[in-house]
This record gives C-alpha cells, sequence and structure tokens, in this order.
C-alpha cells in the first residue's frame, strides 16, 4: 500500500514541475545564457525600490544600464558578482539595479530611464549611474575606462566604487 501512495506523489509532483516549467522564462537570446536584465521589468519602478532599500540602508544606487545581448553587460556583471573585492564593496555602500535598455522590434525598453539621466546610453553600454538615496544624480560612468584586456579591471572598479561611496563606507 506504500509503494502505490508513493507513485501517486511521485506522479503528482512530475506532473507539477512539467506544469511550473513554461512559467520560466527562456533567455532572450539563448546563445548568450540566462538573462541578467529583466526584459519585462519597469526601470523607474526598480529604481524606486533600490532608492528606499538605500535609504533605508544609507548607501547609494547604482543603475546599471544595459542589455542581454552585450558581452561587455554580461563581463561587468560577471566582475560584480565574481570578484570578491569588487562584490564587497557593491555590497557594502550599493544597492544595485540592472535595467534593461534593448532596443527589440522597434521597441526601447525603458527609455524614460535613459532619458531621465540625460541618455547615458547614447555612447554605448553598459553604462553605470551613481544617486545619492534622495535620488540624485551624482555621476555617470562609460564603464569602457574600467575596461582592461578582455574584462573589467577590478582594481578600477573599486576605485570607482570608492570615490562614489557615502561617507562612513
Amino acid at each position: 500500500m506504500r509503494l502505490p501512495f508513493r507513485r501517486a506523489i511521485l506522479g503528482l509532483a512530475a506532473l507539477a514541475a512539467l506544469a511550473a516549467a513554461p512559467l520560466r522564462a527562456d533567455p532572450e537570446y539563448p546563445k548568450m545564457g540566462p538573462d541578467i536584465y529583466d526584459v519585462h521589468a519597469d526601470g523607474a519602478a526598480q529604481i524606486a525600490a533600490a532608492l528606499s532599500q538605500a535609504a533605508a540602508e544609507h548607501k547609494r544606487v547604482i543603475v546599471d544600464l544595459g542589455a542581454n545581448w552585450c558581452i561587455w553587460c554580461r563581463r561587468l556583471h560577471s566582475t560584480f558578482e565574481g570578484d570578491p573585492a569588487v562584490a564587497s564593496a557593491l555590497k557594502k555602500a550599493f544597492v544595485v539595479v540592472l535595467v534593461d535598455v534593448n532596443t527589440r522590434r522597434g521597441v526601447k525598453r525603458n527609455a524614460d530611464v535613459n532619458a531621465r539621466y540625460g541618455n547615458p546610453i547614447e555612447h554605448g553600454i553598459p553604462v553605470l549611474v551613481v544617486l545619492d538615496s534622495d535620488g540624485r544624480q551624482l555621476t555617470t560612468k562609460d564603464t569602457g575606462e574600467l575596461e582592461e584586456g578582455g574584462g573589467h579591471r577590478p582594481v578600477k572598479i573599486t576605485a570607482f566604487l570608492a570615490a562614489w561611496a557615502p561617507s562612513g563606507h
């Protein structure tokens, strides 16, 4: 009696897993790997939430404007998460928001966010915008200046973060 019950439970679990599978969106550019920018997110809402968190935690906000097809966006994201010094500096003093600014099928995603900060993507992506916890734009960074060789140099990133971290961080 235990075996049929166990099979029934396993069968239901398998059906539930199959039913949930379509809920996970396929990557926008499958050959690039999983999406790092949420293609459905409202950038203004993302920033508002980050500003609220930054105010509560006495941090600043870094708005990372990019797109899932962009190899340099992916490299920067990888350095943000994978380099211990960079990840630590970010966690200590910043709330990071990844805002998708891709143009696809004639639709410019989060164009309002790009316009609000003076069209920083006009010269390429990724680009970083640093905000204080009140939402004031403090600086915009062309991340090409942080590149070296085939990636971003962690020392350059941590120097940039140190320059823009709130006092006391």
